[in-house]
C-alpha cells in the first residue's frame, strides 16, 4: 500500500521513478493531441460524431482531445478488460459496461489509449458495426504493431511506440500510475507475468 504524503507531490515523484525513460512528454503529448485535433475536424466538423472512450486507460487522452475539438460531438463510454492486473494482454475480451445510447445511423470514433494486441479494438468494432452506424473509426493515441495478432489498424495514430511496457497519461499497471503526465516506461522489476 502506497505511503501517504504531503501535497508537494511525493507520491508522484516516486511513481515516475518507477520508469526506466520517458516517451512522450506533457509538451509532447499536447501538442499531438492538438494534430489530431485538426484531422478529426476534416473528417467529423458536420457529422456530429458519437466518441466512444474505451475506459479505464483513455479517459485523460478523451478529456484532453475532446477539449480541442471545435465541432459538435457526444460521448460515451464503454468498459472492456482483456489485461486484469497483467502486463499482457489475456486474449479474453469482457464488457463490463456497454454503451447508454442507440447509435444507428451514428458515425462513431472509438477514442483508445492503446492499439497493441488489436484483440480488443476487434472485438469492440465487430459489436458496434453490428448496431449498424454509419460509420466506425479508431483514433488511438498510442499504437504499438509489434504487439498485433489481430487485423486492424486505427485511422487516427498518435504516436507509434516500440514494444515496451508503458504506463502514464491514463495508462497503468494494477491501476497505478494512471496519474503520471507523461508517457513512460516501466522498469520490469516493478511487475511480472505470471
Amino acid at each position: 500500500m502506497p505511503k501517504s504524503t504531503n501535497s508537494n507531490g511525493e507520491a508522484r515523484k516516486n511513481l515516475m521513478n518507477d520508469l526506466t525513460e520517458i516517451l512522450f512528454t506533457e509538451q509532447q503529448l499536447k501538442q499531438r493531441i492538438g494534430e489530431l485535433a485538426v484531422q478529426l475536424r476534416e473528417e467529423y466538423h458536420d457529422k456530429r460524431p458519437l466518441l466512444i472512450s474505451i475506459l479505464k486507460g483513455s479517459f485523460v487522452f478523451l478529456a484532453d482531445l475532446v477539449r480541442e475539438l471545435d465541432f459538435d460531438c457526444t460521448i460515451d463510454f464503454m468498459i472492456v478488460s482483456s489485461y486484469g492486473s497483467k502486463s499482457k494482454s489475456t486474449g479474453a475480451v469482457k464488457i463490463i459496461k456497454d454503451l447508454d445510447i442507440d447509435i444507428e445511423n451514428r458515425h462513431i470514433l472509438i477514442v483508445e489509449d492503446i492499439l497493441d494486441s488489436g484483440l480488443t479494438l476487434s472485438y469492440i468494432k465487430r459489436i458496434l458495426e453490428a448496431k449498424k452506424p454509419a460509420s466506425v473509426r479508431i483514433c488511438t493515441l498510442l499504437d504499438k504493431p509489434a504487439r498485433r495478432t489481430a487485423q486492424i489498424t486505427a485511422d487516427y495514430v498518435g504516436f507509434t511506440i516500440p514494444d515496451k511496457f508503458i504506463v502514464g497519461y491514463g495508462l497503468d499497471y494494477a491501476e497505478r500510475y494512471r496519474n503520471l503526465p507523461v508517457i513512460g516506461v516501466l522498469d520490469p522489476s516493478i511487475y511480472s507475468d505470471e
